[in-house]
């Protein structure tokens, strides 16, 4: 085996990717967006410097996949956490209709106790105001036999 030099290795590599580089430009199926990115400077640049190349594509390559699965990552818990807050949301209206009915119960079972009890007074205020005429008068009457009692 012939040791060989890395340095001619490379330029052969180079001079392979620049003639498919070129074949692609000059195809009749190129793009002329195609053709205008790899005119740019920093296409240019990259196929001179192939080590760099490679450097940024598997910079690229090893990236993508971390990347990705963050931005799958923050998707996911951006859902997540809007269900959860309709949920939360839910269970929080359930609980505070669950407090209005509640609050809402024990107002008619007072107003109801009230209004008894204030029909209670009614009623009895009522009787006492219809027959106090007579015990005014049995009392006057009353008061009368223990006065003519008492003068005797």
């Amino acid at each position: 085996m012939q040791p060989s030099s890395s340095g001619t290795d490379s330029q052969k590599q180079q001079g392979r990717w620049t003639v498919l580089l070129s074949r692609l430009c000059q195809n009749s199926d190129c793009l002329p967006q195609m053709a205008q990115v790899l005119k740019t400077k920093l296409v240019q640049y990259m196929g001179s410097h192939p080590f760099l190349t490679l450097t940024v594509m598997l910079f690229g390559a090893m990236a993508a996949l971390p990347a990705g699965l963050f931005l799958v990552f923050a998707l996911v818990t951006t859902g997540i956490s809007a269900v959860g807050f309709v949920f939360f949301e839910v269970s929080l209206l359930f609980v505070a209709g669950l407090t209005l009915l509640c609050i809402l119960c024990g107002l008619a079972f007072f107003s109801v106790t009230v209004s008894l009890i204030l029909i209670a007074f009614q009623v009895s205020i009522s009787n006492v105001l219809k027959y106090s005429p007579q015990l005014i008068k049995s009392v006057n009457v009353q008061e009368k036999e223990t006065g003519s009692k008492t003068q005797d």
